[in-house]
């Protein structure tokens, strides 16, 4: 272990970690993986409960997706989409439109989620060039305080969270921000058993008044996730749908997180029936195995960008490995997998199990809130239950929880001090108990509950 940590610390630079503190402090060396256990390079073994990023789908060296990553290493790794195609590419594209919501017609390949919804983005604006007429000004976007698309220029234009976003503003162009569906914290301060859903009244007074310079609106649907596991009540995300009709503002859906079973079905939009004109994926398309990205739109957006070549209405975007053959070999065996094992069948029973573990944390006195949205669910930490005092950022509460979790055998991490529960789909039952058992005990030793 310890040579692999030497040698890590001199050459590595890792995302969205102080290195200072990754420097001085003992770490994980992943060696392989089996199912949603990871094991470390000295043998010691770990639940992966955050599928390795949000990602994981059916488990580390799945069979299906191990044999046809290795059939297609030998037919080609990787050939250009620019003025080619292949057959992998083109079979993933037919998969993924049947069955995506309605009206999603058409499939851009990149690279991450962050590529994707850059990619809608770039699109939406595009779009309302194309419609010419009074429609140029509909150059404007409108997300979700809270909200995480990516890391790009445009993604983190978007993006609703200071502690990631607010050191490149002036790289950035202005958007407009609603106020995110918190429940436990509102933003307008109302209570949740009460609440008229008073967000939403903002989102459309804010649509009404910009409609004409809007060209797009994007959303996590159901659940924004580095926001914190925010979780949106019911109906919302349908009422998000209407009221984009409604001004004439297309809908961009960021699924790159929740896309792929995360939340009970396949996709979330389809718990509240909502078709969007954009939707993005990434993360579980290919199971947790290769890096892939997919944009899918509507007819009525790809009819825009036909013409002849004088007209420039080209989209001008593209990524070296676009549909890279082996990605999209992962990604269609692992729908392969959805299919032959039933996966969004047989989660159910595990959605309820995660509830029955949840509803014990709710009388820990520093747990503010336990929510849960499929096999998502989030522990948000306080100092004082009652009033939902924080604690104070210094004391990285949510840090030494999932310190003393690996300890004791599982791989979580924070978003401040709410615990995220995001193992891969295909965990047993028996870790499953074992992990929340975990979380439950390393709550307790580090709050002192």
């Amino acid at each position: 272990m310890a040579k692999y940590l030497e040698r890590d610390k001199k050459y590595l630079w890792h995302p969205f970690t102080q290195m200072k503190d990754w420097m001085g402090a003992p770490q994980v060396v992943i060696a392989e993986g089996r199912g949603e256990i990871l094991t470390d390079v000295a043998g010691k073994k770990y639940i992966d409960g955050v599928s390795s990023l949000w990602c994981n789908v059916h488990g580390h060296r799945n069979k299906k997706i191990d044999a046809a990553v290795k059939r297609q290493i030998d037919a080609i790794a990787h050939s250009t989409m620019l003025g080619l195609t292949h057959v992998k590419a083109i079979e993933l594209a037919e998969r993924l439109i049947g069955i995506a919501p309605r009206g999603l017609t058409r499939v851009f390949y990149s690279d991450s989620g962050a590529e994707s919804t850059e990619i809608a983005l770039k699109m939406a604006f595009q779009y309302w060039q194309h419609r010419g007429g009074e429609h140029v000004k509909k150059t404007r976007f409108v997300a979700l305080t809270n909200a995480y698309h990516g890391d790009t220029i445009g993604a983190v234009s978007v993006g609703g969270i200071d502690l990631f976003h607010s050191i490149f503003r002036p790289l950035l162009f202005s958007a407009y921000f609603a106020p995110a569906p918190y429940c436990y914290r509102c933003p307008l301060g109302k209570d949740r058993a009460t609440c008229k859903r008073e967000c939403l009244k903002e989102l459309e007074e804010l649509l009404e008044a910009h409609a004409a310079e809007i060209a797009a609106m994007i959303i996590e649907p159901l659940v924004q996730g580095a926001g914190g596991m925010i979780m949106a009540p019911r109906g919302y995300l349908a009422e998000v749908r209407r009221l984009c009709t409604k001004y004439n503002v297309l809908m961009i859906a960021d699924e790159v997180a929740m896309g792929f079973g995360r939340t009970g079905r396949m996709f979330a939009c389809e718990h509240e029936g909502v078709a969007p004109d954009f939707l993005c994926l990434a993360k579980g398309i290919t199971g947790g195995y290769l890096p892939l990205a997919a944009t899918l739109a509507t007819e009525e957006v790809f009819d825009r960008f036909l013409g002849a070549p004088g007209d420039h209405k080209t989209f001008f975007h593209g990524h070296t490995y676009t549909g890279n053959p082996l990605a999209c070999a992962a990604a269609l065996a692992g729908l392969d997998v959805f299919e032959e094992e039933k996966v969004l069948e047989n989660l159910q029973p595990k959605i309820a199990r995660l509830s029955g573990h949840l509803e014990r944390f709710r009388g820990l006195d520093n747990v503010g809130d336990a929510r849960q949205c499929g096999m998502v669910g989030a522990i948000e930490l306080v100092a004082d239950r009652e009033s939902g005092e924080r604690f104070p950022e210094e004391k990285q509460v949510g840090v030494g929880v999932c310190l003393e979790a690996r300890r004791r055998g599982l791989l979580i991490r924070p978003l401040g001090d709410t615990i995220v529960i995001f193992p891969p789909l295909c965990i047993s039952n028996e870790n499953l108990d074992k992990m929340m058992n975990i979380i439950y005990d390393s709550v307790c030793e580090v709050c002192g509950d």
